[in-house]
């Protein structure tokens, strides 16, 4: 398999933007994070087609687990405690937090079955033995 199949190359470009991002952020906050920047060796090794970008996929996607389960943890208790102060405010805009968690959750589901396809395991296996 030469090519990524559709689903790997939608993951790729998520991840391609998400660096951009990443990079943007690390630039004007001057700090670094694994949860932003570890996208970078991901795409690299998806794009190269590396032996060890399987296993990173996968860590990356269950660090971002982690941080979606954190985040939902500390809003459902945040909830509890003040329900009108459960809001997102971008650029004085308020985003629906079902919105954001339908959406997140979505997001990691389509990256779990690209992950752990063998579509995606034959496309990097492929790149490894050439």
């Amino acid at each position: 398999m030469k090519k990524p199949t559709p689903a790997l190359s939608i993951i790729m470009l998520l991840y391609a933007i998400f660096a951009i991002i990443a990079i943007w952020r690390a630039l004007s906050i001057q700090a670094i994070d694994l949860f932003s920047l570890g996208v970078i060796p991901v795409l690299v090794g998806l794009a190269m087609r590396t032996s060890w970008a399987g296993i990173a996929f996968k860590v990356y996607l269950f660090i971002q687990t982690l941080g979606l389960a954190a985040l939902a943890g500390a809003a459902i208790i945040a909830y509890q405690i003040t329900p009108e102060d459960v809001k997102v405010v971008i650029n004085n805009q308020e985003i629906p937090v079902p919105l954001i968690a339908v959406s997140g959750v979505l997001l990691l589901a389509f990256q779990f079955w690209v992950a752990f396809s063998k579509t995606t395991k034959a496309y990097l296996v492929s790149g490894t033995t050439e």
